[in-house]
């Protein structure tokens, strides 16, 4: 219960903007450090944590079998439309299972984007990417124990992220901005409050376009990058297979992706949500307030 007037008012003032837009949508406090006394905080971390490993582990996986398949005999395995797939279905299935806990991330891209745009705390934002990069290596690893005695996971690179040949880097940072430009678009279009409070919504489908972005950016991606547009999932794989060639290029799959989420977070909350403008017009405003009494003094 609110015991001082100003925590009755603002009480008020949050109640009353809730009834006026049902979409209402306050920025996060950057600095929350209340959080680290809740529970929830800590769920949605361990939430974190195991989505990621599970995605590393059936990702990674169907990497590796793909190209063990297709080096046994021509045209088979799953193909990069099979590889694709694995990665967008996965992640659609474990959205929807931990979005109600932590958002379903299991992207430090995507949480990074999350931070820019203010729907998230510095705090829980650091803990997240924490989580996801410790579960993504575990994950892998679980990938090499598996099929390291067939000696398919060295054989074929442990699924880590290069640039493929005849590709330049500039290429690829591009490709990986791109590629994470459009899936974090997506999460913030997916989960926009003014979307959530309309009657046709339906909670169900929200992880679906997620699952669908991943799944065509990798299919315009994997033969530049091997797909990374998820920092976590880089750096599972490279720590496992921990050769040269993962780490040579390693920085692309951190930059070119937070570049894309930044870039994707910005046009979202300051070009289709109007944000910048709101503020122009607030300060327009504001300046016109005050005016006639700066004049007469």
């Amino acid at each position: 219960m609110p015991n001082t007037k100003e925590e009755v008012a603002a009480a008020k003032l949050a109640k009353q903007a809730t009834l006026t837009a049902p979409y209402w949508d306050p920025p996060a406090e950057l600095l929350d450090r209340s959080e680290l006394s809740r529970w929830s905080l800590y769920r949605a971390v361990i939430a974190e944590f195991m989505a990621t490993l599970i995605f590393l582990y059936i990702s990674i996986a169907t990497v590796i079998g793909y190209k063990s398949q297709a080096a046994a005999q021509a045209c088979t395995g799953v193909g990069y439309l099979g590889v694709a797939w694995s990665f967008g279905a996965t992640i659609f299935v474990l959205v929807h299972c931990t979005g109600g806990l932590s958002g379903g991330h299991m992207n430090p891209a995507v949480t990074f984007g999350m931070l820019v745009g203010r729907k998230l705390s510095l705090v829980r934002a650091s803990m997240y990417i924490a989580a996801q990069c410790l579960g993504a290596i575990c994950g892998a690893a679980i990938v090499k124990a598996i099929t390291r005695h067939a000696h398919s996971y060295e054989a074929f690179g442990g699924g880590a992220n290069t640039v493929a040949d005849g590709f330049t880097v500039g290429g690829a940072i591009g490709a990986e901005i791109v590629g994470t430009f459009v899936l974090v678009y997506t999460v913030f279009s997916s989960t926009d409050p003014k979307r959530t409070a309309r009657d046709s919504f339906v909670p169900v489908l929200q992880p679906l376009p997620i699952g669908f972005a991943v799944f065509v950016v990798h299919l315009a991606t994997i033969p530049v990058t091997g797909t990374g547009i998820n920092p976590a999932r880089s750096l599972g794989a490279a720590v496992m297979y921990n050769q040269h060639i993962a780490w040579k290029h390693h920085w692309i799959f951190w930059v070119g992706p937070f570049v894309g989420a930044t870039v994707a977070a910005l046009y979202h909350q300051c070009v289709l949500r109007g944000k910048a403008a709101k503020a122009l017009d607030s300060f327009r405003g504001t300046g016109a307030a005050t005016a006639p009494q700066d004049a007469g003094t």
